[in-house]
C-alpha cells in the first residue's frame, strides 16, 4: 500500500483564461422573482439515495439514505476543491481534490494518496478494479495517468493536448471510461470532447462549441455532454439528439451545469454549481443544487438542501445509490 505525504496547496483561484472561457457568467434572477419555485417537485432528500460532493472552499462529502445523512466527510483545513468523487462498492471513496487524489475507507482512514506535483492540478479520477486509479493531471504537459495503488507503480501514462499549457487550472475537470475500455476526456479549455484508447490514440472527437465540463458515454452509444449552460446528447456522428438549457426551466436559476447523468428511467440528472468564491450561499435564496428531467424536459425532482435539515453545499457529483452497483468495474484497454 502506498501512502504519500500531503502537499501544501494554494488557495483555489480562477486563471484569466479559465475565467474568460470556462467560467459561466452569473445570471441574476429578476428582483421580483426567486431563483426557484415556491413548491419544488419530487420528495426532496427522500427522492433518491445518493452520494454527494461538490467544488467548494472546504472538502465535504455525504451519503444520504432514506432522506437522512448516514455518512459524511469534512476537511475544513486542506486546500483544494473536490471536483470528482466516487463511492465504490466496498464503501471506499475515491476523490480528486485539485492538488491530489485520495482513497479513504468508510472510517475515513487514508488508504492511498497522490500529491499533484508543483504547478499541476488533478480534478478527475476513476477506480479501475481494486488496484488501479486513473486520473488526468492538468499541467505542462497535461497527461493521463494510471497508478497501481498497491505497488505504487505508474502503469500507463500519455500526454494530452491543451490550448494554453501555462493556464493549468482551466485544462480539465472530468474524464470517464467507457464500456469499451476507452476514455472520454472533456477538454475544457479546448471546448472539445475527445475519446482516447489506452495508448493515447484519439479514436473519436466532438466539438460542441462550449467550455465542456464533463462527458459520459451512454449505453445507446451516444455521448452526454455537460458544460455551463448546456446539456447535450450527441450521436456518434455528432448530431444533436437532445439538448437542455436554462431556457427550458425559466422558473429556476440553473446556469452553471457541470455534470449530467442518464438514469435507468431515461431521465437525466443534472447539477448546477454554486460559486462560493463570489460569496456565501444564502439558505433562503440559494438555487437548487440539481434537477431530474424527463426526456420531454419535465422536472420530476428538484434537490435543494442549504440548511434545515442539512446543508449539502455546492453540487458537482451526485451518484445515485437506489440500486447496488460496482463503479470500479471498469477497464482501460488491457488494464482491468
Amino acid at each position: 500500500m502506498v501512502r504519500l505525504a500531503l502537499a501544501a496547496g494554494v488557495a483555489c483561484m480562477f486563471t484569466a483564461a479559465y475565467a474568460e472561457e470556462a467560467r459561466p457568467v452569473p445570471v441574476a434572477a429578476p428582483a421580483d422573482r426567486p431563483a426557484f419555485p415556491a413548491i419544488l417537485p419530487g420528495r426532496g432528500l427522500t427522492q433518491h439515495d445518493f452520494f454527494y460532493a461538490g467544488e467548494a472552499k472546504t472538502q465535504d462529502m455525504y451519503i444520504v439514505r432514506g432522506g437522512k445523512v448516514v455518512w459524511e466527510f469534512h476537511d475544513r483545513t486542506t486546500k483544494g476543491e473536490i471536483s470528482d468523487a466516487m463511492l465504490l462498492s466496498n464503501g471506499n471513496v475515491l476523490f480528486a481534490h485539485q492538488f491530489g487524489v485520495t482513497l479513504i475507507n468508510p472510517d475515513k482512514k487514508v488508504l492511498w494518496h497522490y500529491d499533484a506535483p508543483a504547478n499541476t492540478e488533478v480534478h478527475t479520477s476513476q477506480a479501475i478494479g481494486k488496484e488501479r486509479v486513473l486520473f488526468v493531471q492538468n499541467g505542462d504537459p497535461a497527461k493521463v495517468v494510471v497508478v497501481n495503488v498497491v505497488t505504487g507503480r505508474t502503469e500507463r501514462e500519455f500526454v494530452v493536448p491543451v490550448r494554453n499549457p501555462k493556464s493549468v487550472h482551466g485544462h480539465f475537470r472530468h474524464a470517464r471510461l467507457t464500456e469499451a475500455g476507452t476514455l472520454l476526456v472533456a477538454h475544457m479549455d479546448l471546448g472539445k470532447i475527445v475519446e482516447y484508447d489506452s495508448t493515447g490514440k484519439e479514436v473519436w472527437s466532438h466539438t460542441p462549441g462550449i467550455a465542456t465540463w464533463s462527458a459520459l458515454r451512454l449505453k445507446n452509444g451516444n455521448t452526454l455532454i455537460c458544460g455551463a449552460r448546456m446539456v447535450r446528447e450527441v450521436d456518434p456522428k455528432g448530431g444533436t439528439v437532445l439538448e437542455f438549457t436554462p431556457a427550458d426551466v425559466p422558473d429556476y436559476r440553473f446556469n452553471s451545469m457541470q455534470t449530467a447523468t442518464r438514469l435507468p428511467s431515461g431521465n437525466t440528472l443534472i447539477n448546477t454549481w454554486f460559486n462560493q468564491w463570489e460569496g456565501p450561499a444564502d439558505p433562503k435564496t440559494a438555487p437548487v443544487q440539481a434537477l431530474e428531467v424527463t426526456p420531454d424536459k419535465k422536472i420530476v425532482w428538484a434537490l435543494r438542501a442549504w440548511g434545515d435539515p442539512v446543508d449539502l453545499g455546492p453540487s458537482t457529483i451526485i451518484q445515485l445509490l437506489d440500486e447496488p452497483s460496482v463503479p470500479e468495474a471498469a477497464h482501460f484497454g488491457d488494464l482491468r
